[in-house]
């Protein structure tokens, strides 16, 4: 599984994305794939997605529709991209049901990311899109402070004291960035990874 690591607190938030994932061919054998898994939803929101490759087109799907939309606001993008992206995963699942019997490697889920200028005192948001209940439906919840796939507890730990402290979002960023570079070394992270964060001023991509 590709490593996906996001934090916020009241100054931002950043996202971390592993650009690797996995494919069946026709034989059955896996193909690497290079994806880039963070993209900008609308001026102030970004989608992370997390799991089968096929996730990166319901993502960009969903991009197509929110721009129709003219939507903003993280409160009213998750909502409308919660049941998108819920019908586009019952969609792609009830096809690949015809073709192979479901397999981790079909799994997708998402994390949303955004502010809004509803509530001053929380402006950006983290939620988590996955399939909660069972397949292939998905459901929302709110990430507090930090959270990753694979799970990193420890660093979840550390990120989330941090993000409670009210420190600058350049310190959640560096933080982040010294965890992959961590992961890298001990072998966990094999791909590119892509990363991003979330201002008042706007989406900002932090890639060279």
């Amino acid at each position: 599984m590709s490593q996906i690591i996001v934090a916020k607190n009241r100054n931002g938030i950043v996202l971390a994305a592993e650009n690797r994932g996995v494919q069946l061919d026709p034989e059955g054998h896996e193909i690497s794939l290079h994806l880039e898994r963070i993209f900008p939803l609308a001026s102030h929101g970004a989608l992370v997605v997390a799991g089968a490759a096929e996730g990166v087109e319901m993502g960009m799907a969903l991009n197509r529709f929110l721009q129709g939309e003219g939507l903003h606001d993280i409160l009213d993008l998750y909502g409308a991209s919660l049941a998108f992206l819920s019908t586009e995963y019952e969609r792609f699942m009830r096809k690949k049901c015809e073709l192979l019997p479901i397999d981790p490697i079909h799994h997708v889920s998402f994390v949303l990311a955004g502010r809004t200028t509803k509530e001053a005192d929380e402006p950006f948001r983290l939620y988590y899109l996955w399939t909660k209940k069972k397949l292939p439906q998905l459901d929302g919840d709110e990430i507090s402070h930090a959270f990753s796939l694979p799970r990193r507890m420890g660093l979840e730990f550390q990120l989330n004291k941090m993000a409670k402290e009210g420190v600058p979002l350049e310190r959640l960023i560096e933080k982040t960035r010294e965890a992959v570079d961590r992961l890298r070394t001990q072998g966990e992270i094999l791909g590119t990874v892509s990363f991003a964060a979330i201002r008042h001023e706007g989406y900002q991509s932090l890639n060279p």
